[in-house]
């Protein structure tokens, strides 16, 4: 069973950075597909950003393409999330989720197995 813990959110004004950490308790394959998902009031979860831990290939939201980047450091099985240029409409819970092997683009929420409690990101005016 894998559990994840993140860390990093907070409030910051329009145009501030923030950098969310996402670290596993164990990952015993060779490739997970770890992402970053958002969700407001809405019960659907939004894909933000993920990677692929054996390649690196990276897949982001059209959203935050050019302001997020996500990164992973296997030794610490940690995802990082680093958001710049952060706006109002950024503001969210977000949660991050894993999952062994496959293509890891397309962001699709019911696709990951294991879950994070989240945590808010709050970007005011």
């Amino acid at each position: 069973q894998v559990q994840l813990s993140e860390s990093g959110g907070g409030s910051v004004e329009t145009g501030g950075s923030l950098r969310l950490s996402c670290t596993a308790s164990i990952l015993e394959h060779s490739s997970y597909c770890m992402g970053w998902f958002r969700q407001g009031p809405a019960p659907e979860r939004v894909g933000v950003a993920a990677i692929d831990t054996a390649s690196g290939q990276t897949f982001y939201a059209d959203s935050v393409k050019g302001r997020f980047r996500i990164s992973r450091d296997n030794a610490k099985k940690t995802v990082y999330l680093e958001m710049t240029g952060l706006k109002p409409d950024d503001t969210d819970r977000y949660y991050c989720a894993a999952r062994s092997g496959g293509y890891c683009g397309g962001l699709q929420s019911n696709l990951y197995i294991y879950w994070g409690q989240g945590t808010q990101v709050t970007v005011s005016s």
